[in-house]
């Protein structure tokens, strides 16, 4: 049951899941379902930071998220540039979901999050990543990909095709 807003209607419950996306994983999606199951509204956020050239475009990433998350009537795609904070307070989102695969990452999270909370109250919800994806990261799946090895069970099937596509044409 969903908690009553000021007017009575019952409020609806939304969530941002950020990241770079480049490209998308298995892992990513796994966390971003896990999230549409538990949220009535998800918006996949993919950031755009102009100081780095990624593997793919920004727009590329977007068409892949939408592809892949087409299952889930309840996500939407959208791209940022600046502070998560902001464009959570621009859209009303109050709380970040970010996927944590080792304690490493709940470091780096953990202050971030706090932070997060000091300027703008955002919350941010650590949700466990699936075992069967605790080793997985973009960054190693780029790597994999560029010494063609087998990353089919790494990443969706659309995501597999742009990444040997990307590599056929720049080896």
């Amino acid at each position: 049951m969903k908690p009553p807003a000021a007017d009575g209607t019952a409020k609806v419950r939304r969530a941002l899941c950020p990241g770079s996306f480049d490209p998308v994983t298995n892992g990513h999606i796994d966390i971003i379902g896990r999230t549409a199951s538990l949220y009535d509204e998800v918006v996949v956020a993919v950031f755009v930071n102009q100081s780095k050239s990624g593997l793919f475009s920004v727009d590329e990433r977007r068409e892949m998220l939408l592809e892949v998350t087409s299952a889930y009537p309840n996500v939407t795609i959208d791209t940022f540039e600046g502070l998560v904070v902001d464009y959570c307070r621009a859209h009303d989102i109050p709380v970040i979901v970010k996927g944590l695969r080792a304690v490493s990452d709940f470091d780096y999270e953990l202050q971030m999050a706090q932070m997060n909370r000091g300027l703008a109250g955002v919350d941010t919800l650590f949700m466990p990543t699936n075992p069967e994806y605790s080793f997985l990261a973009s960054s190693l799946v780029k790597e994999i990909a560029k010494w063609s090895g087998d990353v089919s069970s790494l990443v969706p099937p659309n995501v597999l095709k742009m990444l040997k596509e990307r590599n056929s044409a720049t080896s």
